[in-house]
């Protein structure tokens, strides 16, 4: 059985691979679709296929997808292009004959209020759609989204957001990396959809108890209205479109977007969800 994953030199691919040979997957049995082979040499001298798509080029896609068995579909990171980008990726598989399809989704994408929701509720009517089997890995927020400015958050003393007293169900990014490798080596995962989040479901507030844990210096929360959180972001230097879109986050967070109990993740990993701490002191 061939295994491809898509995006599979950035964050969450890289870590997806991994996890399939940690969980057994012969290396010559996996293809990693990548944008840049060079960034790929790691996982070449591992073994692993390395073929090179872009989810612009439909005819690449399809070459890259040639014998391959089931598909980890990593969203694309380019917001507004994803659903066009997607397709060809669905249509690639279509073609190509891939028999499986897992996509990494977003929380309650049919009903969810983040701005992020719309192309990922897109893409999952487009693999219903596409008679292709699929399963939706509904994942939720990463612990990581909150570790690019660690230091300068524990430097300055506040978290700045606009979630007020809503949860966040985070996990680290190789927890759900661990559940897509998990449902792509199982049979009879077809049609299932993950509600994927992890074990803690913490306030922005207790979040910022965390971050005082992890750097040892106090942290606290400042809760904003959503607009004075996104100008804050484009105060920092962040383009508008992406502040805007982390405020709809934390608008999201607000109404429970970003919180689940499911315990999906924690069933097809086996274990508990990465502490928000580990992640952070990681990233110090």
């Amino acid at each position: 059985m061939t295994i491809a994953v898509t995006g599979a030199t950035g964050h969450l691919g890289r870590l997806a691979v991994d996890a399939l040979l940690a969980r057994g997957a012969q290396p010559g049995d996996l293809v990693a679709v990548v944008r840049d082979a060079g960034k790929a040499a790691d996982l070449a001298d591992k073994g692993v296929q390395v073929r090179v798509a872009d989810y612009t080029d439909p005819a690449a896609l399809e070459s890259a997808l040639a014998g391959v068995d089931k598909l980890l579909l990593i969203s694309g990171s380019e917001v507004g292009q994803r659903l066009s980008q997607h397709t060809n990726v669905v249509n690639a598989a279509k073609a190509a004959g891939v028999g499986f399809v897992a996509y990494t989704s977003v929380l309650d994408a049919a009903n969810s209020p983040l701005s992020l929701a719309p192309e990922h509720k897109a893409t999952e009517e487009l693999l219903a759609e596409s008679d292709i089997d699929h399963a939706l890995l509904r994942n939720g927020w990463y612990w990581e989204n909150y570790t690019q400015d660690l230091a300068g958050t524990a430097e300055r003393g506040v978290l700045a957001g606009a979630g007020g007293d809503g949860r966040v169900a985070g996990a680290a990014r190789v927890d759900y990396a661990d559940a897509a490798a998990v449902v792509l080596l199982s049979d009879g995962q077809e049609g299932k959809v993950y509600e994927l989040g992890g074990d803690e479901r913490l306030t922005l507030a207790e979040l910022a108890a965390k971050m005082s844990e992890a750097t040892g210096k106090d942290v606290a929360y400042q809760d904003l209205p959503v607009e004075q959180f996104q100008a804050v972001l484009e105060g920092a230097g962040l383009p508008a479109f992406f502040a805007g879109m982390l405020a709809s986050a934390d608008a999201g967070i607000q109404v429970g977007a970003l919180d689940t109990e499911s315990g999906d993740l924690q069933r097809l990993i086996g274990r508990s969800s990465t502490q928000v701490v580990d992640v952070l002191r990681a990233a110090l």
